[in-house]
């Protein structure tokens, strides 16, 4: 079992065994940001389904209107005229077939792969490769696509992919802990509206089952899922 430091174990005596309000839990989310470099705030959503069935998985994007507070290299796998296209729109990194070589000896310099239909034949190889990173470009997470201008520019500003894991459970950042409480608020509320709008068919009963919020190196602290659902933003929280 892994050993809890003395500044998490100081830290969880300020969190209470209950759920918080939104605005409460990412208030206490930031007084127990106390790492020495800047933390991400996470969200932790256990949900009500099963993705080993098809009809219950969850893998989707969220733009947070505050962004993310975070640089993103963004690669781009294209050919012809969509690689001048992609390196003018901002792409760190972009290449062809040579970029597929470069990633499959281990190149790894990038934190979002974009690439082109035509080129995911090829593409396909890297599967056992970025599958497990989440970092192989999929349809429904925007990452395949033409249009790299609209793209590019849309992760860069604060589009995020994510998935729910294996036993059901989103884990997302959604911004960071030196956020002010209002903007961490506003990407929150974001990224709940983007799961109910993307509850999957097959879900049955209760969809939302519990909602943790954290920094990166700090104590998790639950929230409201009523009141955050029904939070109208402008309101008190």
């Amino acid at each position: 079992m892994a050993k809890v430091s003395r500044r998490l174990l100081e830290l969880q005596k300020k969190i209470e065994e209950r759920p918080y309000t939104p605005l409460e839990a990412l208030k206490l989310l930031k007084e127990t940001a106390t790492a020495k470099f800047p933390e991400s705030a996470e969200a932790h959503i256990r949900l009500g389904i099963d993705p080993k069935y098809s009809d219950q998985q969850l893998r989707t994007t969220v733009t947070l209107p505050k962004g993310t507070g975070q640089t993103v290299r963004i690669a781009v796998i294209a050919r012809g005229e969509k690689v001048t296209e992609a390196s003018g729109a901002g792409a760190d990194l972009v290449g062809s077939e040579e970029l597929i070589d470069q990633i499959q000896k281990g190149m790894m310099d990038f934190d979002l792969l974009i690439a082109t239909p035509d080129m995911m034949p090829q593409v396909a190889k890297l599967g056992k490769l970025l599958g497990p990173r989440g970092l192989m470009p999929s349809p429904k997470g925007g990452t395949v696509t033409f249009d790299l201008p609209q793209a590019i520019a849309e992760f860069k500003a604060g589009k995020l992919e994510f998935r729910a894991d294996r036993t059901g459970i989103v884990h997302v950042m959604f911004g960071k802990a030196a956020f002010s409480e209002e903007d961490l608020l506003v990407n929150l509320k974001a990224l709940q509206e983007t799961i109910d709008r993307n509850r999957p068919a097959g879900a049955k009963g209760r969809y939302w089952r519990s909602i943790f919020v954290a920094s990166t190196m700090g104590p998790s602290i639950e929230v409201d899922i009523s009141a955050l659902r029904d939070l109208k933003l402008g309101e008190a929280a």
